[in-house]
């Protein structure tokens, strides 16, 4: 059995970061990255749909160690592949991977403070330990999107696809697609498809706000002429963040001001009969994610008639396409069901202490990335209103003091203990999205204050995650518990 002192779960945006960031400052720890897939990148790998970009911008995206010096700031899968590639070539960590090994079970023993982990690899079940286990696994299932119960969905006779497993070589020219959802994989699908397929319709069950911006960002391309790489990509990545939580703040602040700026720009784009019917939603903005769209590319194939928005909940499927409980008829040589995500935890992993099943919605998360009362794991888990780099690259350089911290006290296990009984338990993610509402009684909880409360709030979480004091009461550092002595048996 193979032994290393962190075992990196996972080897995506956070898990390639992670293992970079303990090579910075843990460099004594060994660790390894276990990865279920067959090929780096996480989300970036998985997702082959056409167009596929982020729906953040590559310098808050982007590590904190690595400047990113593409012209574009909204950056398309195959560029993120790059830039992941080039981390693990430049920081010498691919004789540390191992790809096709697939986490299923992990279990904890304090008196050797392990955690020994059951891996599928070649069809065999393989174990590997570690002393800490980082989990960087992502937050949905890789292995099947969310796809809701379509009343006669089986009557179809086209193609019905959804956007995780995008068939290779599909082919839409010349053919009529719907597209169901409003996220930001419609997004990016609709003006995609809308190139080369007959009619594309974006069909969403309610409204939803979107925001355009520059896939290019001219500031940052003019700065990198004229100052060393890492200094323009500092510069462009601070004043991102600080705009981006200028603008969360002011649409949790003054929600109906910020709501009336955003319907302002999309009239301009697409005229207040649009506007009114499938972009103003009931909530407010921010109560889910801002869809993002470059440079307009979903309000230029809408306003062209190559595509057009539809909205209204779904009656059944026909053989020729979609029935609206309006009555309308959508029809459809392919269906895309870009409906979301099933969210989960740890990659769906088995997780024992001591023998004891955890089930993380009883615990509550400590700084969002460690759990009660389960000792020496983390997880790294995003912003849902930034970046999920930026969380990442936080938690990842915690999770190397935390190391350095036991090393220096000789106190091999961590655990965050909650003393407090009457902590009112909130709910992990304060946000109304469907998969998050699907998967909420399944997450851990957040308390009332901190560590156990979730700001979602950059440099709130940089002054906590850097400068806190690490011995805080709450986390509980110990020494592996001697096992109890076994009797001798009585005499016959």
């Amino acid at each position: 059995m193979e032994h290393v002192d962190v075992l990196i779960v996972g080897a995506g945006i956070s898990g390639i970061g992670a293992a970079v960031h303990l090579c910075k400052h843990s460099p004594q720890r060994s660790y390894l990255i276990l990865e279920s897939r067959a090929a780096i990148g996480g989300t970036w790998d998985l997702f082959r749909y056409p167009g596929i970009r982020s729906d953040s911008d590559m310098y808050t995206l982007g590590y904190n160690f690595k400047p990113w010096t593409q012209g574009k700031a909204i950056a398309d899968g195959a560029a993120i592949l790059d830039y992941l590639d080039e981390t693990i070539s430049e920081h010498q960590l691919r004789e540390r991977l191992r790809l096709e090994h697939k986490v299923c079970a992990a279990a904890w023993d304090s008196t050797t403070a392990r955690w020994t982990l059951e891996v599928q690899h070649a069809g065999k079940t393989v174990q590997f330990s570690c002393n800490f286990l980082y989990m960087c696994s992502g937050y949905y299932d890789f292995n099947e999107g969310y796809t809701p119960e379509f009343p006669g969905r089986e009557q179809f006779a086209g193609q019905f696809v959804h956007p995780q497993h995008w068939p290779e070589g599909l082919d839409y020219r010349g053919k009529r697609v719907v597209v169901i959802g409003s996220g930001a994989t419609a997004m990016t699908l609709v003006p995609n498809l809308a190139r080369e397929a007959q009619e594309v319709v974006m069909l969403q069950r309610s409204p939803t706000y979107v925001v355009s911006r520059p896939a290019q960002d001219r500031l940052a391309n003019r700065l990198r002429r004229y100052l060393p790489a890492m200094l323009a990509y500092q510069l462009i990545r601070w004043r991102n963040v600080l705009l981006q939580m200028f603008y969360f703040n002011l649409a949790r602040l003054r929600p109906e001001k910020f709501k009336e700026r955003l319907l302002d720009m999309l009239r301009k784009e697409l005229g207040d009969a649009e506007v009114e019917k499938h972009f103003t939603p009931n909530y407010r903005p921010w109560q889910q994610r801002l869809c993002l769209v470059p440079d307009s590319d979903l309000f230029q194939v809408l306003r062209s008639g190559k595509a057009r928005m539809v909205t209204g909940p779904i009656d059944s499927f026909t053989p020729e396409g979609i029935r609206l409980q309006s009555g309308e008829q959508l029809a459809a040589d392919i269906i895309v069901s870009a409906t979301g995500l099933k969210l989960l935890l740890l990659g769906g992993m088995q997780v024992r202490v001591d023998g004891r099943e955890v089930d993380l919605a009883d615990t509550f998360g400590y700084k969002g990335m460690m759990f009660s009362g389960v000792p020496n794991l983390a997880v790294a888990f995003g912003y849902t209103n930034a970046s999920w780099t930026l969380k990442a690259d936080l938690s990842g350089e915690y999770l190397c003091r935390l190391l350095n911290h036991m090393q220096a006290s000789h106190k091999p296990i961590v655990t965050p203990q909650l003393d407090d009984p009457h902590m009112q338990p909130l709910p992990w993610l304060d946000f109304t999205s469907g998969y998050v509402m699907r998967a909420r009684d399944r997450l851990p909880r957040q308390g009332t204050r901190l560590p156990w409360r979730l700001y979602q709030n950059y440099i709130k979480d940089l002054l906590l995650f850097r400068f806190s004091k690490l011995d805080d009461g709450v986390l509980r550092f110990s020494e592996p518990v001697a096992a109890p002595a076994t009797r001798p048996a009585p005499p016959i």
